[in-house]
């Protein structure tokens, strides 16, 4: 049966790499991307493969934009199987975003929560969430993640926010609002040749294909069917620990009071300007 699948960030990397694959299966793959331009070759990439494909054009960084995602989304598809949260930032000149806080800790973290509440409703029982995380976990320092303290360290910014995507995951998926999916973190393997690797550690990268098998896996496979709120770390091929931060359901609360705070201060500065629908 084929699925229709949303995957962020799918204009490069392994996320343009799990469309290849997704598509060539005879999925229907919504790709997501900042750049038109880059968008549009994608696409062009994948229309002779079997199955279809759409574009959507958002900068994740601003929450606005992810709001209008989702609204696109859910006017031209009346229902998504599988979001594949895969956008993410590592090394930037612009570390800043317009709402004022990091823009790691946005893209990779605060916009994919808000992606996920707002696609919900397309989502049916037997859906899946599958968040990219990676091996690099670091304790949130919670000033940092809503906008107050500014981390000057892109690893460690990075790895923060990585682990707030990993913390809010399973919050989610052992929630009542999580009843029903199948929610999952993922490490699709640790440098691997994206660009944010080639770019940040300035080193080729292994075979992007590792990342997008287990994506793929997650998002279809039998074998993923049971494990919502579960890290599978594929430098381990199999489900493991994440960080033990992730495993504190206290401290897991905490990060989503905090990106809950911050989208609920966006939104409201958002309905004074009409720019969000409230």
């Amino acid at each position: 049966m084929t699925k229709t699948i949303l995957i962020t960030g799918s204009t490069d990397g392994i996320g343009l790499e799990t469309a290849k694959l997704l598509v060539s299966e005879g999925h229907g793959v919504l790709l997501h991307g900042r750049n038109p331009t880059k968008l549009e070759a994608a696409a062009k990439t994948l229309s002779a493969l079997p199955g279809s494909v759409a574009s959507y054009v958002a900068d994740l960084s601003r929450m606005t934009d992810v709001v209008s995602l989702a609204q696109a989304v859910a006017e031209n598809h009346a229902t998504l199987d599988v979001l594949i949260n895969n956008a993410g930032v590592f090394k930037t000149p612009d570390t800043v975003t317009l709402d004022g806080l990091d823009v790691r800790f946005s893209v990779n973290a605060i916009a994919p929560y808000l992606l996920t509440q707002q696609l919900r409703p397309l989502l049916p029982t037997s859906g899946r969430i599958v968040n990219v995380s990676s091996a690099a976990q670091s304790p949130v320092n919670l000033e940092a993640l809503t906008g107050r303290v500014q981390l000057t360290e892109a690893f460690t910014a990075y790895a923060q926010s990585k682990l707030a995507l990993t913390m809010w995951s399973r919050s989610l998926a052992l929630s009542p609002l999580g009843d029903g999916l199948t929610i999952i973190a993922v490490n699709p393997g640790s440098m691997l040749g994206s660009k944010m690797v080639k770019e940040g550690f300035g080193v080729a990268g292994g075979d992007l294909r590792i990342g997008a098998d287990i994506l793929n896996r997650a998002a279809l496979a039998d074998e993923f069917a049971a494990a919502s709120g579960q890290y599978f770390d594929n430098d381990k091929g199999q489900f493991s620990s994440p960080h033990p931060d992730a495993l504190d359901p206290q401290k897991c609360q905490k990060v989503v009071d905090a990106i809950e705070t911050i989208l609920e201060d966006i939104k409201h500065r958002s309905c004074i300007k009409k720019v969000w629908v409230c």
